[in-house]
């Protein structure tokens, strides 16, 4: 190995993978290697999960500020749900953390946060008032 994890992880990237294609086993950085490969699947998981906070944001500030409700908010939702079914699509072990209960209460936690900085308004509900299919429905809106 010419270049180390820890000083270049780009070039070290691209020499592990030219290390792979070209069959040099012996040569690969292994435990780096794996710690990688690892952090691709966590990095879909917080993908998933940072836009499920700003849908469930965008859903809260639609539900609680009717006047200020717009184009933009509409477009964010439906934006949030079709990239959230895309990678849901592409990526199905996903639909484990997108079912599991103790993943939804951190994500509601998270767009609760949000909802409240981006509003000023602190009175939530503690736990996510619709269905995930009412979350997912291209055309629910709450009122």
């Amino acid at each position: 190995m010419t270049v180390t994890y820890e000083s270049d992880i780009v070039a070290w990237a691209e020499e592990q993978a030219a290390l792979i294609r070209a069959g040099r086993f012996d040569e690969v950085d292994i435990v780096h290697v794996a710690d990688e490969v690892e952090d691709v699947g966590r990095s879909e998981e917080r993908e998933l999960a940072s836009r499920m906070a700003v849908l469930l944001a965008h859903l809260l500030k639609w539900r609680y500020q009717p006047a200020r409700r717009g184009t933009s908010w509409q477009v964010t939702i439906r934006a949030q749900r079709q990239a959230i079914a895309r990678r849901l699509a592409r990526t199905p072990s996903l639909k484990a953390d997108f079912n599991d209960p103790e993943w939804s209460e951190i994500v509601w936690g998270d767009a609760v946060g949000k909802a409240a900085e981006e509003t000023g308004l602190k009175d939530f509900p503690l736990a996510c008032p619709w269905t995930r299919e009412q979350v997912m429905d291209l055309e629910f809106l709450p009122e």
